[in-house]
């Protein structure tokens, strides 16, 4: 692989894959949204394209010449029901754009980031064998990504691309801005009351960007891997976040019907405010669902890791503090 293009380079996991990539010495072009996230990538040495991810025409020239692989990160994670419009053009229509445009220039690799939502709120575990209930599911995130991957595979499966297609858990780990980090916020914060009563599948950014790599130079023309990791409950994640700040931990698990509550008053005020709610129906949903994820395919394939959920919590903590979103508390 010598070049490749990225959406989602300036986010989260989209910054790891492309750190991972130019630390391999390929050649980037990326898609950006904003004009931040235009300077930033510019700055790390990226050749970066500006605009909207269901744009066909500029698709079309930022493809031209053909790149190696192309790497769709960027969705739209909201869980507000009055962002799902927007949610669905950028996530099913912009893969659909991105992967009609890969196609028609002859891209020889689609590596698509999915998400283990598209199984949906099941509780078996699951592997990659496992219906994909998220489809007809309660979140409309889960949908959307359930939907995109589904463009994906028809794709690679009728033999118009070679695709490979990731599905992660719950990421944690430096360069988190807006998920996970928010506990530890809260937690700095003395503002949370307690841990919802879900079991999550908790996965290092590092080795799900280096899952992302192998899979783009996987042999298989259409394959997907699950990518779980430390199996804890929601508890586990806020006891270890709070260690890592040297904080006692909230002892109180939330009661699903106590978040429910909250979640229909808070979308309620938001209707009146314009505001995302802090919680929703679907993040309480997530929240409260217990997560179990067989992922030895990706382990025997990719070479895929699990790491301690500490080590995790440590480390996000560390880099919110170096990044001075987490003011130091010991």
């Amino acid at each position: 692989m010598r070049s490749a293009f990225i959406t989602g380079a300036g986010g989260f996991l989209g910054g790891h894959v492309r750190a991972a990539l130019q630390r391999q010495g390929v050649t980037l072009r990326a898609l950006a949204h904003s004009d931040a996230s235009r300077a930033a990538l510019t700055a790390a040495g990226v050749d970066v394209v500006q605009g909207e991810i269901d744009d066909a025409a500029l698709l079309a020239r930022a493809l031209t010449p053909a790149p190696d692989v192309v790497f769709h990160i960027a969705a739209d994670t909201s869980v507000w029901r009055r962002e799902r419009a927007r949610q669905w053009r950028i996530n099913v229509d912009g893969t659909r754009a991105l992967l009609d445009a890969a196609i028609a220039a002859g891209v020889p690799r689609f590596v698509y980031t999915s998400s283990i939502s598209v199984y949906g709120l099941t509780a078996a575990c699951i592997d990659e064998d496992s219906p994909r209930l998220g489809l007809h599911g309660p979140v409309h995130y889960a949908r959307s990504k359930a939907a995109a991957e589904a463009l994906v595979c028809a794709a690679a499966q009728s033999g118009r691309i070679s695709a490979a297609v990731l599905q992660p858990g719950h990421i944690l780990g430096p360069g988190d801005r807006h998920n996970w980090s928010r506990l530890a916020q809260l937690i700095a914060a003395r503002r949370l009351p307690g841990a919802p009563p879900g079991v999550g599948a908790f996965a290092d950014v590092r080795e799900v960007a280096a899952a992302h790599v192998a899979a783009a130079m996987h042999p298989a023309a259409a394959r997907a891997w699950v990518l779980g990791g430390a199996a804890a409950p929601f508890s586990a994640l806020v006891a270890a976040l709070a260690r890592a700040l040297h904080l006692p931990a909230p002892r109180r698990t939330l009661p699903h019907a106590l978040l429910w509550l909250r979640a229909v008053l808070d979308e309620s005020a938001a209707v009146c405010t314009g505001r995302p709610p802090a919680l929703t129906r679907e993040s309480v949903a997530l929240a409260c669902h217990h997560l179990c994820v067989d992922d030895t395919r990706a382990r025997i394939e990719l070479g895929y890791r699990h790491q301690p959920l500490q080590t995790m919590a440590d480390d996000t903590v560390a880099w919110l503090q170096t990044a001075g979103l987490l003011a130091a508390t010991q």
